[in-house]
């Protein structure tokens, strides 16, 4: 297959914006779950698979996170800091989940696997896709085995987690995912635009890491908690979210060799295995003790990205403030331990 005529950026965009959108369509027509995110996903990923020379839609996908930022934030309430105390127990089990991730993850990749040190540390981590390349690569590692890796992670992840919802947890895929736009107050539409804006470029500005999330998130709350916003952004926004993220999960994989099908995308396939079986043990843990609803538990544990956990809290009706906290637990100790890390691995490397 040839793709010759697609050698400008823009039409490699318009490519994967048409395949997308077809992707999206085929999903709704079948009454697929997700469309919106599972379409573009699937014919993103074919694509790339096949040598489609597809690329990102840049600073339109990262503003498309910052919707899900709004969302998360408009239900911090005062209810939900109500509820802190109760959730102190299963997330002071964070950081023993990452430091368990850690014992296994880390010689998996080195001995198993074969990878230097940095490359195996950062893909063993569960952090932001982008945060673990960018530290990873400053401490030596192999940026496009990084990429691929939590590529990898995230793409089965958001595969398997509605399956596993759905069939043991018995949870639904259809919770209304927000108001439509038309029957909003416009000023508080206008409040979640600003609020969006302001809160990823300030969060950049400062430099506040997941600045396209957080940003948006810290904005919104205190937008929540001042009375002044009472609801989620509408279902258009959050479905125009989910499309370019299925996007960006698909367009990882642009680009990949038979080589690195066998040995990185191997890799992260057998991790997640891995990854799966330590995420179902707190998620009973976390459920025995009575520490949280079992798919709230699975969500709050489940190793994926934060903007794609989100999604899935959404259209289950899963507890947002639950979920969110401890995603946002694990991914802060992973960031703050990378630079860590990497002095560690930089001193060490002249006689590794």
């Amino acid at each position: 297959m040839t793709f010759a005529a697609f050698s400008s950026p823009l039409r490699q965009r318009l490519l994967t914006l048409g395949l997308a959108a077809l992707g999206t369509a085929v999903f709704w027509l079948a009454d697929l779950p997700l469309p919106f995110l599972f379409g573009p996903m699937s014919a993103c990923l074919i694509a790339a698979l096949l040598g489609a020379p597809l690329k990102g839609f840049g600073q339109v996908s990262v503003g498309a996170r910052t919707i899900l930022g709004v969302a998360v934030g408009a239900s911090i309430t005062p209810a939900l800091f109500a509820q802190l105390p109760a959730m102190a127990a299963s997330v002071a089990l964070v950081p023993l989940y990452i430091a368990l991730i850690g014992l296994i993850g880390v010689p998996f990749f080195r001995r198993v696997w074969g990878f230097d040190a940095p490359t195996a540390y950062y893909s063993a981590m569960p952090g932001g896709l982008q945060d673990m390349v960018i530290f990873g690569t400053a401490a030596g590692g192999n940026p496009r085995a990084l990429a691929l890796i939590h590529g990898t992670r995230i793409l089965i992840i958001v595969t398997l987690a509605p399956v596993f919802l759905t069939l043991v947890n018995g949870a639904g895929l259809t919770n209304p995912i927000g108001a439509p736009a038309a029957s909003l107050p416009p000023q508080e539409l206008g409040l979640m635009v600003a609020a969006a804006f302001i809160g990823w470029k300030g969060g950049e500005r400062i430099g506040l890491f997941g600045a396209s999330i957080l940003g948006p998130l810290i904005v919104t709350a205190a937008l929540s908690l001042t009375d002044l916003i009472h609801t989620r952004p509408p279902r258009e926004a959050i479905l125009f979210a989910q499309f370019f993220i299925g996007c960006g999960i698909g367009v990882q994989f642009t680009g990949i060799t038979l080589a690195e099908i066998r040995k990185v995308v191997a890799a992260g396939v057998a991790y997640v295995m891995l990854l799966a079986v330590l995420a179902a043990l707190f998620t009973v843990v976390v459920t025995a003790l009575g520490l949280g609803h079992p798919v709230e538990a699975f969500l709050a544990f489940s190793p994926g990205g934060q903007a794609e956990m989100t999604v899935l809290a959404i259209v289950t009706g899963a507890d947002l403030g639950f979920v969110i906290t401890h995603h946002l637990t694990r991914i802060l100790l992973v960031i703050l331990g990378a630079p860590i890390v990497a002095r560690l691995i930089t001193k060490r490397r002249p006689g590794a």
